[in-house]
């Protein structure tokens, strides 16, 4: 195929039950490709292989005088010249489209295949495996799928070369054919330990770039607590195992490539000693052993495509079994093939009605915004997954949420997605301008000024004005640096939950959208977020009594399961485990039943904030800096 057909309009469905499979099916897919790359190398291996003959033809010539024989050796030689140029040049085209190719198309289904799982995919995956995968592994596949057809030329040309010189000089070409499997199989003996030693390699180096990654990724926090050199000590000491490792590693290929050097030569040197024998007791021509010795000379060429594939699958094995692993994750639980089961609706109609979870009995009624509050961030956020149809926790036989009565796992995933949409708790800001970043898929209901407003982004606005490079002075034009790091903790919070807001999806879940913001803006969000989500399913996962308060329904999670419902007040008064967690209070104060009485409580009212009590860490928040 040509390059100029990339990205695939679709790279297909993958074998992925295990990596041997996943190359198979690989080579099957660029099947064309494959078998044009290994014609193009039987072209440049033939002519090679030829052009010792034609030189015994000129040498022989130039022996009997004969000036006829030299004129159509030369003519040949030239011919072959050409044909090599030619053979060579195509290989090369067509090989590394190959590589190119299969290197896209793992790259598009990792891609899809992130898409799929979104955040839940480095619950499933360590990020640094999925940073080796994306990198390094998918040039290793490309290289064994680029290496096969150049392979597949040279195996058909050794077996050419060795027919060949058993018809044309029985006496050379039969030592030559029984030497070329020795050849070729010498280094086998020696794989399993370059092999396991490569593994180790990539293994360390995997370790190495997982925690490279997350010192970058905590790079300011580790700044604040002095912990900067500690990681880096941590992260040289770990390079330096990979490079120790690579050396360990490199030892054994320089071997096996020794031996694939000493044999052919030592086969090189037996074939001119035998050969020389033979011409001295006259029973063959100088020309036949020019033209034998100069073929077995050639052989060392296509012999060192048998190295290339040996390390090329030891590289690229372990690879797509990584490859393999990541494509092999699903988004929920696979439901079992029955005639009972409900057909899926088409990705064009969108469910609504009640978000419900069977697994805690979490019930967020339809048009509603509803308060989730949940002791264990780690399991707010287990849920906040659920709810949006992202369950990788989930066992068979289990049944997922359910969105106006449908199974979201049962939904195509472009449904799915249209249908319920979770803010993760620290979302991601890709870089571009501000238009760029709003310029989501949605219902077209609320526009970028509306979610901007709702989300209280006045100041980020000013601030992206202020930083324009232009002379407009349009915030909406000015770049947003790669993951906000230009922005502050709370000012990225806010441009999320506008994009959020933007996208206006059926159902919305919001995991902890205001922990990085103050009070009063807090306070102003909570209200925006009510007038904005009217009508519209809205969860929100909180502890914050200025949010709690704005919500139609609060439910207290505790231990897996439904605790407690009700409005903040109602919770306050009657819940004391609940109070211990909105106001981060293991005991009950004197006094708290008579303020929550008479109204004196962890909220807000019509006008603004309200009296909080002293335990209610939420509203003395500092929005984080930049």
């Amino acid at each position: 195929m040509s390059l100029r057909q990339l990205p695939f309009q679709d790279p297909g469905v993958p074998d992925v039950r295990s990596g041997f499979r996943f190359l198979l099916w690989l080579e099957k897919r660029q099947l064309r490709g494959q078998l044009t790359a290994a014609a193009w190398g039987t072209l440049l291996m033939a002519s090679i292989a030829l052009f010792p003959a034609a030189v015994g033809l000129a040498v022989q010539a130039v022996v009997d005088h004969s000036g006829r024989r030299l004129a159509l050796s030369g003519g040949l030689m030239l011919a072959l010249g050409g044909l090599s140029a030619l053979g060579d040049t195509m290989l090369h085209r067509t090989a590394v489209t190959n590589w190119i190719t299969a290197a896209a198309r793992v790259q598009q289904l990792l891609s899809r295949k992130t898409v799929e799982l979104g955040s839940v995919l480095t619950r499933q995956v360590a990020a640094g495996e999925i940073v080796t995968v994306g990198a390094g592994d998918v040039e290793k596949i490309g290289w064994f799928v680029e290496a096969f057809a150049r392979f597949t030329s040279a195996f058909l040309a050794t077996i050419g070369i060795a027919v060949a010189l058993a018809f044309y000089q029985p006496e050379l070409g039969l030592m030559v054919a029984a030497a070329i499997p020795v050849l070729a199989l010498a280094v086998l003996p020696l794989l399993p330990a370059a092999t396991k030693r490569a593994d180790v390699q990539r293994e360390k180096a995997g370790k190495a770039t997982e925690l490279a990654s997350d010192t970058v990724a905590g790079l300011r926090v580790l700044r604040g607590i002095g912990g900067e050199e500690l990681f880096l000590d941590r992260y040289r000491k770990a390079s330096q195992e990979v490079r120790t490792a690579a050396v360990h590693s490199a030892r054994m290929w320089a071997l096996i490539s020794a031996v694939q050097v000493v044999l052919p030569g030592l086969l090189l040197v037996g074939v001119a000693w035998y050969g020389a024998v033979l011409a001295l007791d006259g029973r063959i021509s100088v020309g036949e052993l020019v033209t034998v010795y100069g073929t077995v000379a050639f052989l060392m060429f296509p012999l060192r495509h048998f190295e290339e594939i040996a390390m090329a699958w030891s590289f690229s094995r372990p690879s797509a079994k990584r490859a393999a692993r990541v494509l092999a994750l699903v988004r929920g639980v696979e439901p079992d093939a029955s005639p009972s089961l409900p057909s899926a609706p088409s990705p064009d109609v969108s469910p609504s009605g009640d978000l419900y979870d069977p697994e805690t009995g979490l019930l967020a009624p339809a048009g509603r915004l509803t308060a989730v509050v949940c002791g264990d961030p780690d399991a707010a956020g287990r849920l906040a997954d659920r709810l949006g149809g992202h369950s990788p926790d989930r066992v068979a036989g289990q049944s997922s949420v359910l969105l106006g009565g449908t199974a979201l796992d049962e939904l195509p995933l472009a449904a799915a997605r249209v249908a319920v949409l979770v803010q993760d708790k620290d979302p991601v800001l890709l870089s571009g301008t501000l238009h760029e970043l709003l310029d989501v898929p949605s219902s077209g209901n609320v526009s970028a000024t509306d979610a901007l407003t709702a989300a209280q982004c006045g100041d980020v606005l000013q601030a992206l004005a202020q930083a324009s490079v232009d002379d407009s002075g349009d915030p909406m034009r000015t770049r947003i640096t790669e993951r906000g790091r230009s922005l502050s903790g709370g000012q990225r919070q806010r441009l999320a939950l506008a994009r959020s807001l933007v996208a206006d999806p059926e159902a919305l879940v919001l995991d902890e959208p205001t922990s990085a913001v103050d009070s009063h803006t807090e306070a102003r969000i909570a209200r925006g977020l009510k007038g904005i989500r009217a009508d519209r399913t809205t969860v929100v996962f909180t502890s914050s009594p200025l949010l709690l308060d704005r919500c139609d329904l609060v439910v207290f999670i505790a231990d897996g399961a439904v605790a407690a419902t009700g409005t903040h007040h109602e919770l306050l008064r009657a819940d004391q485990q609940y109070r211990a967690v909105v106001t981060r209070e293991t005991e009950e104060p004197a006094g708290v039943t008579a303020a929550v009485n008479g109204g004196v409580t962890a909220a807000v009212t019509a006008e603004g904030p309200s009296v909080v009590p002293s335990g209610a860490a939420e509203n003395t928040r500092i929005e984080e800096s930049a």
